[in-house]
């Protein structure tokens, strides 16, 4: 009976996908309008790009001034038509009214029409120890990953919902929405909120026809993640020593791809796919056969590569002391206890 049961699930599984491969209509950026927050640097700048190459109409959005105008420079050296409608908008997003007005802005170059798709790319890793946080490093870590994107997709989703339009929200998490190690403390909650932003949004959304997609990247080598490595904690570093990485336009590609797919879950990658499949829970399936194995590589394979970071974490005991002591953080009373 399981047997039987199992071959069902599998010719249902490859039924779906090859349907799905043949029959649903692949997404075109094209003449869409784009909306990009974080858009000056790393993978944001790269997807914005990417979007411009399609032949998209492109706002990004970001803090810094200066950054988005030498972004918007590059989005006019690939433009592909005079009637491309490539915008720059410097705003912060982390709260609502700052994103609100954002897209606002953004959508009076439109005629005031919500944007077919809005890309989430704003955020910032102040990775640390967490005995050394306090409430302001938290706070600013939740409203550099989550609020970041959170305000945006409010936005978008009311502007959308109140116009009647269909459009796409897209989310970008972090592997570090699926699992989290040592340094991490300020940043990993904020993904996995996002996470949980994601997965409700995904239901509720069904609602208006909006489609919502979310994207894990692993390590993406930008600027940012270079001064990231500076104040990041030695253990943390020892640990990722082997990771490979990829460049924003790596991630940048990957998703886009997967939108175009209607993947929910947007990995990229090997090691994206294994801890993807292994703790998706009942979200959708990118592929019920093939994910199948990718959680049967993470059964065996996860709890091993776990082992080896919490054995490298316990070698850092002593040195880690040194460094507490050193700051003065340690109660030299407790030494003679």
């Amino acid at each position: 009976m399981l047997g039987t049961t199992v071959c069902l699930a599998i010719v249902i599984s490859l039924i779906i996908g090859f349907s799905q491969m043949f029959f649903r209509k692949k997404w075109d950026p094209r003449s869409q309008h784009c909306y990009v927050t974080g858009g000056s640097s790393g993978t944001g700048l790269a997807l914005a790009i990417l979007l411009t190459k399609k032949g998209a109409d492109v706002s990004i959005v970001a803090r810094n001034e200066e950054r988005l105008q030498k972004a918007l420079a590059e989005l006019e050296k690939v433009r592909q038509t005079p009637n491309q409608i490539l915008k720059a908008y410097s705003f912060s997003v982390d709260t609502e009214s700052g994103a609100t007005a954002a897209l606002d802005a953004a959508c009076e170059a439109h005629g005031g029409q919500s944007p077919d798709a809005t890309f989430l790319c704003a955020g910032k890793s102040t990775p640390g120890y967490f005995v050394e946080q306090d409430e302001a490093s938290l706070r600013q870590g939740m409203d550099e990953t989550y609020w970041a994107q959170a305000f945006s997709a409010l936005a978008a989703a009311k502007h959308m919902v109140r116009q009647r339009s269909k459009g796409k929200i897209v989310f970008v998490s972090s592997v570090l929405g699926y699992m989290s190690i040592i340094g991490y403390s300020p940043y990993s909650p904020g993904k996995f909120a996002i996470r949980g932003l994601a997965e409700t949004l995904q239901s509720e959304m069904m609602l208006y026809g909006i489609d919502v997609h979310i994207c894990f990247p692993c390590t993406i080598f930008t600027p940012s993640y270079v001064e990231e490595n500076r104040i990041k904690p030695k253990v943390t570093l020892k640990i990722e020593e082997t990771d490979s990485g990829d460049t924003p336009e790596t991630v940048a590609a990957g998703i886009l791809r997967g939108v175009q797919k209607g993947r929910f879950h947007i990995t990229y990658n090997f090691l994206g796919d294994v801890f993807r499949a292994s703790t998706c829970g009942s979200s959708p399936r990118n592929s019920y056969f093939i994910d199948l194995v990718y959680g049967l590589i993470g059964y065996i394979a996860l709890p091993i590569w776990r082992l080896t970071v919490d054995s490298t974490v316990r070698s850092f005991r002593q040195e880690h002391q040194e460094h507490l002591a050193g700051t003065g953080f340690l109660d030299p009373a407790a030494a003679k206890k």
